[in-house]
């Protein structure tokens, strides 16, 4: 991909999940989430669950709008930036809270929330890609968004091999059309741990690639990794009741959307690794 095709699919990519995500909780999705998001900072119970769905989704509405303005620089790039780090400061400070972990199982994110919560790792190298790039070099860029796929791979997949985990996504796995079959080969552990370990060795596998610099692993490799979140898009029409007339999406269509920011981050990946991008004189010219 050239760097316009890259940077036009990063910001279709970031603006339609925000705004599914913005529109979700304006329509008044998953209040549970919120109620949790915001008790962190003692605002749980002054705002009425309309107030905080109203405010959030106003906020991540916002965050897609800014992001085209600043495509045709109608506003700063550092605004934008700014809140992109406002935005998803707000649920990833949360993690500071006990409430989002499992301390009796090593320390792994509550599955829903917490899982759900790390994932914002993913955004702003997204927005440093699109509108400080001149301030990274190539190699920082490829490590600032290879890292937030290792982590949400290597950490949701390592818990794969747990119990409560492989319970856990039989809902998505048995009405999955691509993915039921490992029911009737495997065990529900067994088959957990299938998908756990396809998770990590391909996370290890890219992040080796790169490091080496070895394309043909990087491509493998991030195929691989790049089907995982394809794959999780799936459920949203495979899982019953994912759609509805109220909401657009519930709280499994907010998880999954989620991971567009990851297909994101590998298309900008394979841009520094195997588009062989030129200097930045040429970056420059390209964008402009």
């Amino acid at each position: 991909m050239t760097l316009n095709q890259t940077e036009n699919m990063v910001t279709a990519l970031l603006t339609f999940s925000f705004a599914v995500l913005g529109l979700t909780f304006l329509l008044g999705a998953n209040p549970n989430a919120l109620i949790a998001t915001f008790s962190f900072y003692s605002l749980g119970t002054v705002l009425s669950e309309s107030a905080l769905g109203a405010f959030t989704g106003i906020a991540l509405l916002l965050l897609p709008l800014m992001t085209i303005a600043a495509r045709f620089n109608l506003v700063s790039a550092k605004a934008v930036a700014l809140y992109a780090a406002f935005v998803t400061a707000i649920p990833l400070l949360t993690l500071l809270s006990p409430t989002r972990w499992m301390a009796d199982l090593g320390g792994f994110p509550i599955i829903g929330s917490g899982q759900g919560i790390i994932k914002y790792f993913a955004v702003l190298p997204l927005f440093l890609f699109l509108f400080y790039r001149e301030k990274f070099s190539h190699q920082q860029l490829t490590y600032l968004n290879f890292a937030p796929v290792a982590m949400v791979l290597l950490w949701i997949g390592g818990m794969k091999f747990f119990e409560f985990e492989a319970n856990a996504i039989v809902g998505l796995v048995e009405t999955s059309p691509f993915m039921s079959w490992l029911y009737a080969v495997f065990s529900v552990q067994g088959a957990s741990n299938v998908i756990g370990g396809f998770d990590v060795l391909f996370a290890l596998l890219l992040g080796a690639g790169i490091f080496t610099k070895n394309k043909p692993v990087i491509i493998a490799s991030g195929l691989a990794c790049l089907s995982v979140f394809l794959m999780t898009q799936t459920f949203l029409f495979t899982v019953p009741d994912t759609f509805n007339n109220t909401t657009i999406v519930n709280r499994l269509g907010q998880f999954v959307i989620k991971d567009l920011w990851f297909v994101a981050n590998l298309a900008v990946v394979a841009y520094f690794t195997i588009s062989k991008p030129g200097n930045a004189q040429s970056q420059k010219a390209q964008r402009s």
